[in-house]
């Protein structure tokens, strides 16, 4: 079993997914190029945060024709387990594989502090070690994570119950200071039609260990271990 890790040209948390998958997940990982195609045979792949290709044109508007990104395409939609996190969700959103997109702050400023998020579902790879209604704390960093969507969108994601986690006060209550970015109905993380794809905004990768003052983010990458038939 092996995770990949992308890289992009402005990608800043692949070493910090990698760190957490080889030091204490202790699983094998690799780092994938952007401008390659191969997968290296890796059963999950984590398109890490960042600024790829400097977020000049859109968040993940460039990054999504990359040769790697049309190998994660068909790897996830062959069944593989992809998880993005802050930039790599806006990339999936870029790349058709989640839907809707992230908008700039409600208040048009960069935002970067801890928060707290609520479980919505225990039913997929990513968070099936969780409990539902637990409320986690991972810090988020990022200028566009104002999730929007249309009404059908919304609607579809409720009723196949693909919102993964949700902005929450520490004692789980969904309120509108909660919400740090302005995003719709406090969704902080969503899953695809297969739920294979998870796209989240927080950022689990600098929460895995308590040094760095939560180690709750850690829980995601142990669930995708066990996912995957290994014990984390």
């Amino acid at each position: 079993m092996k995770f990949g890790v992308l890289v992009f040209p402005g990608s800043n948390c692949d070493h910090d997914a990698f760190n957490v998958i080889a030091e204490i997940a202790r699983q094998p990982v690799t780092l994938l190029w952007h401008d390659s195609p191969e997968l290296e045979s890796c059963d999950a792949i984590v398109v890490p945060g960042g600024f790829a290709y400097g977020d000049y044109l859109r968040t993940g508007a460039i990054a999504r024709f990359s040769p790697v990104m049309q190998s994660v395409k068909k790897f996830a939609a062959d069944g593989g387990l992809v998880l993005g996190i802050c930039n790599g969700f806006q990339i999936l959103c870029e790349a058709g594989l989640l839907p809707g997109a992230l908008m700039r702050n409600a208040g048009l400023k960069y935002i970067c502090k801890q928060v707290h998020l609520r479980t919505e579902t225990v039913a997929s790879p990513f968070t099936q070690n969780l409990k539902k209604g637990r409320v986690l704390q991972i810090p988020i960093g990022h200028m566009e994570g104002n999730y929007f969507c249309d009404r059908e969108t919304l609607a579809t994601l409720k009723d196949e119950d693909r919102i993964a986690f949700r902005y929450s006060e520490p004692d789980g209550k969904i309120t509108a200071s909660a919400n740090p970015n302005g995003s719709l109905e406090n969704i902080a993380g969503i899953l695809n039609e297969g739920r294979n794809v998870l796209g989240m905004m927080p950022h689990p990768d600098r929460s895995s260990e308590k040094l760095l003052g939560s180690a709750d983010g850690y829980l995601l990458f142990e669930s995708m271990v066990n996912a995957l038939g290994v014990s984390a």
